[in-house]
């Protein structure tokens, strides 16, 4: 007998792209603003000026990713363990959320206020950019192995 509430092929792709959009927005509010704490009226310097949202928008974006992270993690695991997710998927899927998470924390990194030059902000350029091409690198090798190998199968 076939489980109807268990999403199909293509839903399991849609779960997986939800999970991979929401990881960097739940990340990057889970970090927060890492602005320096100055006294009122010192102008902070910005290498990117963060996005105008409001205490509240950011909080329901933040929340909304949250959600949304987790309920795709949980009906990825779940037919990942009914073999309706084929389990090799994973080494592509994590460095992908990895990557995401890395962007996440890594955009409260560049756009935080400080007085004078935001060192953190050119490591994070030059050590997470580095980090996130190769770990979508291998993500996207991985992925066409698995897709050549499904192709030479039918």
């Amino acid at each position: 007998m076939a489980d109807t509430a268990s999403p199909s092929g293509r839903g399991l792709l849609v779960a997986a792209a939800g999970c991979a959009l929401a990881v960097p927005v739940a990340v990057w509010w889970l970090v927060g603003d890492l602005s320096a704490d100055v006294p009122p009226g010192t102008a902070l310097d910005h290498v990117i000026s963060p996005p105008g949202l409001g205490p509240w928008a950011e909080g329901a974006a933040g929340v909304g990713a949250l959600v949304v992270a987790g309920v795709t993690a949980t009906l990825l695991v779940r037919a990942s363990r009914r073999r309706r997710f084929d389990r090799r998927w994973w080494a592509a899927l994590i460095p992908v959320l990895a990557a995401g998470a890395v962007v996440g924390a890594g955009w409260r990194v560049v756009t935080a206020g400080t007085v004078g030059a935001n060192i953190g902000a050119g490591l994070t350029i030059m050590l997470g950019g580095a980090l996130v091409a190769l770990l979508l690198l291998w993500a996207a090798g991985w992925s066409a192995r698995l897709l050549l190998a499904r192709r030479t199968l039918r």
